[in-house]
């Protein structure tokens, strides 16, 4: 077979996480930035709240194009899912570009049956509070944010 059917984030989809990350960091007092983007780490949605710091578009923006393109959560273990101290996870964002991998919290994929539809990052408020904001979005559409090994 040279083709396969492939599921997709849907603009609906990316507006739901959008708004739950948004209204928890409101709930907290921070004004965040959110990206969405797709499988390929394309853009579906950028939002930066009033009050929100213009490099947090940026830095989300890495977190859900990281989270997408590695199919799992930001950290500071390497796409491997190895620790990494300092030099290695600066390395390999050196390597890999700046805007496509990063080792601070707050970026998730979008899992949807075992395939990877997306990314969400948050920055803004804590890593913490990043990380917690975008989990919480995916969790709101249903989707996981772990591939399941069989």
């Amino acid at each position: 077979m040279y083709v396969t059917n492939s599921k997709r984030l849907t603009l609906a989809g990316a507006k739901k996480m959008m708004e739950a990350a948004v209204g928890r960091a409101e709930q907290a007092g921070h004004a965040i930035a959110v990206a969405i983007v797709d499988a390929g780490g394309h853009p579906i949605l950028i939002q930066r709240m009033d009050g929100g710091r213009f490099h947090t578009v940026h830095s989300s923006t890495t977190k859900a194009v990281c989270a997408a393109s590695n199919k799992r959560p930001t950290t500071s273990k390497g796409a491997a899912g190895q620790t990494l101290d300092m030099m290695h996870a600066l390395g390999l964002a050196l390597a890999a570009g700046a805007e496509r991998w990063t080792a601070m919290e707050g970026g998730y994929p979008i899992i949807f049956d075992g395939e990877c539809v997306g990314g969400i990052g948050v920055s803004g408020a804590t890593w913490e509070l990043d990380d917690q904001f975008a989990r919480e979005a995916v969790e709101a559409i249903g989707a996981s944010y772990r591939i399941e090994k069989i």
